[in-house]
């Protein structure tokens, strides 16, 4: 079993670019998706806010990266993972087995996105929850593709190349010639790339079923407020002369934004009960 990889940090040099980008042909899709299930804390309007600000700060000039003012320096160096002894096989989740291989290869993963934050957070990263978080989101990922073959759902070629498409234009490329190229040079063949996106698919088809209630307009605006909030006041003593502050986009400008992360947000609490539920039934055996 391969797990695929969708978030990718903001990254600092091309070493660890390359590094997350074969994350994201091998791991990366699968965990992502069910990393927030067992790891977010954060409310729907939170995370609202936060795609609003990503919405907003795209219109804003970047400082160049390296240093903290922008002038060149190397990045920090990054820290490695301490996993210790993991077993061939970690996990049996009814009939089937999450390999060690997976684990690590998932754990690393987030391992990397965590390191990213630590260092602008300036908090130590707990290995010991990140290594249950990731745990239990690979069973749980296992048990929604289960749930989704029970259901009969099988992703077709059409799905399958279309997703493909748009993991390579995520990646910057034009064509999923240039990811099957990109995957194969970092080991991993066509056949293992299709089948972590058909993993994905199935996953994705259970969630989307799960009914939630659409964001209402008082959680728009509450996400929205929270978000003009935290938003910086012009410099004291501006004048007309000097550079206008970026405008704050309104509502309506940022309401698609927000309403497409406060349904992700609904879908994740829906999802989470929905595993919990599933593990309750569920032979779940840990060798980990």
């Amino acid at each position: 079993m391969k797990n695929p990889d969708l978030n990718n940090p903001i990254l600092k040099n091309t070493a660890q670019k390359n590094t997350v980008q074969k994350k994201v042909l091998t791991t990366a899709a699968l965990v992502a998706l069910l990393f927030g299930l067992s790891a977010c804390d954060n409310s729907g309007e939170d995370n609202a806010e936060d795609a609003a600000a990503n919405e907003a700060s795209q219109e804003q000039p970047q400082q160049d990266e390296g240093s903290p003012e922008g002038g060149e320096g190397e990045a920090p160096e990054m820290p490695e993972p301490d996993l210790g002894d993991v077993p061939e096989v970690v996990a049996e989740v009814n009939d089937a087995e999450i390999s060690g291989e997976d684990y690590r290869t998932a754990y690393e993963s987030q391992f990397m996105q965590q390191s990213m934050q630590a260092q602008m957070s300036g908090q130590e990263i707990d290995e010991e929850q990140l290594q249950d978080q990731v745990l239990n989101s690979l069973i749980g990922a296992e048990l929604l593709v289960q749930q989704a073959e029970e259901d009969g759902y099988e992703p077709s070629e059409e799905e399958v190349d279309a997703e493909l498409q748009e993991l390579a234009e995520a990646n910057g490329m034009e064509s999923t010639d240039e990811l099957m190229q990109m995957a194969q040079e970092q080991g991993t063949e066509e056949d293992e790339l299709r089948a972590d996106v058909q993993r994905q698919l199935k996953i994705t088809h259970v969630i989307e079923s799960l009914e939630v209630d659409e964001p209402t307009d008082e959680e728009v605006q509450e996400a929205y407020d929270g978000f003009t909030a935290g938003q910086p006041a012009p410099p004291e003593g501006e004048g007309e002369g000097d550079a206008e502050a970026p405008e704050t986009p309104s509502l309506e400008e940022l309401r698609p934004q927000i309403e497409e992360q406060l349904t992700a947000q609904k879908q994740n609490e829906a999802a989470t009960a929905h595993v919990d539920q599933m593990r309750e039934d569920a032979d779940v055996q840990i060798h980990l």
